[in-house]
């Protein structure tokens, strides 16, 4: 099977020869492999591994005009205007928020007047085809665009204000929403439209755990997020796509909210969060939902032998990949400084045994 059938196969029920494996990774992890297999190109370093890798094709944005006296070498803008600054921790390097635009505003007319809402016709639908024509001569499977909620908020807002503006500022926190949700949905209309087959999941990201609890309580999340992505799960759904929700963290009491929401595909299931035990995840939600992830990355994946590694993706494909409805994956990136011997157990045991927890 190629990659993409495997891929598909699981998405849809249908039969497999084994369980997929994809990795999710930092830039300074692909140049490790890019290392190790010999080859610059990031699909063939793909291929070469034999991942059953995801590849994302989205549409690319231009960017925010230059500032006067601004320095580029030292921050850039996304699409939402929100403004990100690099920095180093050990050997990886991150981007993150600084000065978000929204973190003085007091009224919702003044969304009204921000300067910087993403243009619809500024999005270039045609790289991420681009992207998409590519990964299909590999025959991997596509995933794109990224949209959110209350991720973007968070960046416009501030995290602190954001998290206050749940109880506090309930109506400057809701007519935001709109304005994100509406400003998305269009996008995704009209990428999924522009794309057709050549995409295959679209990739829905609102972190709504921390390592212990949720962020947000059930009721906040009913009132400002249930009907703004079960409303984005419906455009997914009628062009025939598959919809994943990304959240980190102990989700497990938001899953059945998922699920009638339209949620095909969770990732990443950090399962060493309370809740999140893979058995029971599997048992009351296996035949609703797709797992994608699981395999530990603060600890075993970066930090422990190989046998760990093959225990833990053992673990993982035992617990979820009973009867299918699984890919193996890394628990989010894999972290500048892991052992690429570890990654490579990783794959290897999924190549080695993920056939035999189809038969279960």
């Amino acid at each position: 099977m190629t990659p993409r059938e495997r891929i598909l196969g699981t998405l849809n029920r249908t039969p497999i020869d084994r369980t997929p494996v994809d990795i999710w990774h930092t830039p300074e992890v692909l140049d490790a492999l890019r290392a190790h297999t010999g080859s610059q190109d990031a699909l063939e370093v793909y291929r070469r591994l034999g991942l059953d890798k995801i590849v994302w094709a989205a549409p690319a944005y231009e960017p925010r005009p230059k500032q006067p006296n601004e320095d580029r070498a030292r921050s850039m803008w996304d699409a939402w205007g929100v403004r990100t600054r690099t920095v180093k921790s050990g050997a990886a390097t991150y981007e993150e928020v600084t000065d978000p635009p929204f973190a003085d505003y007091t009224d919702p007319a003044q969304l009204e007047d921000y300067a910087y809402w993403p243009d619809l016709d500024k999005f270039d639908y045609a790289a991420g085809k681009k992207n998409a024509e590519r990964a299909r001569e590999f025959g991997f499977a596509t995933i794109g665009p990224w949209i959110s909620h209350f991720e973007i908020y968070c960046g416009m807002r501030g995290l602190e204000n954001a998290m206050m503006d749940v109880i506090a500022e309930p109506e400057f926190l809701d007519a935001s929403l709109d304005k994100i949700g509406r400003i998305q949905a269009a996008m995704l209309d009209r990428f999924l439209a522009e794309m057709g087959d050549l995409v295959d999941i679209v990739f829905i990201s609102d972190d709504m755990g921390s390592q212990e609890s949720l962020l947000i309580s059930l009721g906040a999340w009913d009132r400002f997020l249930h009907e703004r992505v079960a409303n984005w799960c419906k455009i997914v759904h009628r062009h025939g796509k598959k919809a994943m929700f990304h959240s980190d963290g102990a989700v497990r009491e938001l899953i059945p909210r998922l699920i009638h929401c339209g949620v095909d595909i969770l990732n990443p299931i950090q399962h060493i969060c309370p809740g999140m035990e893979m058995k029971s995840l599997k048992r009351d939600f296996g035949d609703s939902l797709v797992f994608y992830g699981g395999v530990e990355n603060q600890s075993i994946l970066p930090f422990g032998s190989r046998a760990d590694v093959e225990n833990e993706v053992l673990h993982c494909l035992n617990e979820l990949g009973e009867g299918g409805g699984y890919i193996c994956a890394s628990c989010h990136n894999i972290q500048a400084g892991t052992p690429v011997e570890n990654i490579l157990a990783l794959i290897e045991t999924v190549h080695k045994h993920g056939a035999s927890v189809l038969k279960s």
